[in-house]
């Protein structure tokens, strides 16, 4: 994180009121269909992200050098800053506690003297202690302020088994369907688009600009063909569909580790739309860039029982991409465009399920993929490639002949208690629950299990429909005698969800 979202953090922050009260939430349930879970829910107003400063301080080397292996803009100092404000922030407690308590027995021995020059010399003292206390707490503030600055840019930790590197440095993890056609520039998804009448980035330019777009009869029906067969294999095990809001707080980007601006590009450029508003005072709000956004969102300041984890939903919302700085032939047609429609499956779980977890999206991803009978592949996702939140990432990537390469079409994310921290995910253990111990640990003390621990989140693309469209065109297209694009050869699985007739699509 730059040193200006910390800004933008701080400034949501100011703009907050931090205390609240918890209560339980009603017996319905908007997250499971047939079990409601017992929640507790809190106000809408979201309390400061809880970082673990101890682990941070007791494990200052790894999360050097994992800052390092991620390539993570970590400014030069700002872990040893940690070590050394939090050190701070112990002394200035304690000893605000020390003098709390020496105004209490004042207060007692108050009550108990009667000679009022006496009564006077401990009003004079007890002055004194109400001015310290207040400087106290002041200095306390502002240094918890700056603790969290710094530590708010510290990336998640990494999986050991995370291969090191750019993202050449990614790990095949397994392939499927059958093998790549050659490529050939004839495959190319606009020009296949445009002889059919089926993609019009032409009129997308007109009426909004670059990398805007239609997509007319099949390619429409497509869309809604692909959407709903994800969602019914989604459906299928145990997710619950969710509609989202496309307009979000920046407040809950952020922490979800998202960044709406880039101060470090020359010039600053912005990673979100952001939504102007002739009220300073309302909250920032931007265009969300996926579902997993307002997801994340949807389970805030919130705490489950252990027994109704995991929660899982896919939610389908339109996604927008400012995409600024972004070249070349990655910008061409449909592959990287400002706005798309997508399936998102996102899990909320304890935090020793999230590896297993990140197994079964894995699964479910690949499940949908294979019908779609395209090449595609898995790869275990290296350092650099990681983000702030990710723990761990698979992507896959589908062949597409018509770029000539292979194109990412999804990928999955564990972010442990990294977004969950940010959001005040967390969840009661049952009593019979073992103490977990964090993978990213290296302390050799141990740590007291707290009784209401952060949950842990993961998010999966179930369907990026852009993404799949260019890979069914470039794979399935069909050509006459001359070359020209005649029709589709579409999968034979979407033929459930796919309205009305077409003389261009051969179903196989």
């Amino acid at each position: 994180m730059s040193s200006s979202l910390l800004r933008s953090l701080s400034h949501c922050f100011q703009r907050q009121h931090f205390n609240f009260v918890s209560q339980h939430g009603p017996r319905g349930s908007r997250f499971l269909s047939v079990k409601a879970p017992e929640v507790h829910c809190v106000t809408t107003v979201l309390p400061k992200p809880r970082l673990d400063y101890r682990t941070i301080s007791e494990s200052i080397v790894y999360k050097s050098h994992n800052a390092f292996n991620r390539k993570a803009p970590l400014p030069i100092g700002a872990l040893q800053l940690v070590v050394r404000h939090y050190d701070e922030q112990k002394r200035l407690s304690n000893e605000l506690g020390l003098k709390r308590h020496a105004r209490s027995n004042l207060g007692e021995k108050m009550r108990k003297v009667k000679d009022p020059l006496e009564k006077q010399a401990i009003l004079e003292e007890a002055k004194l202690l109400k001015v310290e206390v207040t400087d106290l707490e002041q200095k306390l503030v502002t240094l918890e302020d700056i603790l969290l600055g710094l530590a708010l840019q510290i990336p998640n930790d990494t999986h050991p088994d995370v291969p090191l590197g750019p993202e050449e440095a990614a790990v095949v993890l397994s392939t499927h369907g059958s093998d790549p056609i050659a490529a050939s520039g004839k495959r190319d998804h606009m020009d296949i688009g445009r002889a059919l009448g089926i993609l019009d980035f032409e009129a997308g330019a007109t009426v909004t600009g670059s990398s805007w777009y239609y997509l007319l009869g099949e390619a429409a029906l497509l869309e809604m063909a692909l959407t709903n067969y994800a969602l019914s294999i989604a459906l299928k095990h145990g997710f619950r569909f969710v509609t989202t809001p496309d307009v979000v707080r920046a407040d809950i980007a952020l922490r979800c580790g998202f960044q709406p601006r880039d101060q470090n590009a020359d010039p600053p450029v912005s990673q979100m739309y952001h939504i102007a508003s002739s009220n300073p005072s309302h909250p920032e709000l931007v265009l969300s860039g996926t579902a997993e956004i307002p997801l994340g969102g949807m389970f805030a300041n919130q705490i489950f029982t252990e027994q109704v984890l995991p929660l899982k939903v896919v939610g389908l919302g339109r996604s927008f991409r400012a995409e600024a700085g972004a070249r070349g032939a990655d910008t061409r047609g449909l592959y990287r465009v400002h706005q798309f429609s997508k399936l998102e499956l996102f899990v909320v779980c304890s935090e020793d399920a999230s590896e297993q977890a990140m197994e079964e999206l894995r699964s479910v991803q690949t499940e949908i993929f294979e019908g779609l009978n395209f090449p595609f592949r898995v790869l275990d996702m290296p350092s650099e490639e990681l983000g702030a939140s990710a723990y761990r990432k698979y992507d896959m990537e589908a062949w597409m002949p018509g770029r000539g390469t292979w194109g990412e079409i999804s990928s999955t994310s564990n972010c442990t208690d990294y977004q969950a921290r940010r959001l005040h995910i967390r969840y009661r253990r049952s009593s019979s629950t073992p103490k977990h111990t964090p993978p990213s640990s290296l302390s050799a003390q141990a740590q007291s299990a707290p009784a209401i621990p952060f949950a842990h989140t993961l998010n999966g693309t179930a369907a990026a429909i852009p993404r799949l469209i260019v890979a069914l065109i470039e794979n399935g297209a069909k050509f006459d005698e001359e070359g020209k694009p005649v029709g589709l050869d579409l999968p034979s699985t979407l033929k459930p969800f796919w309205h009305g007739t077409s003389s261009i699509i051969r179903w196989t």
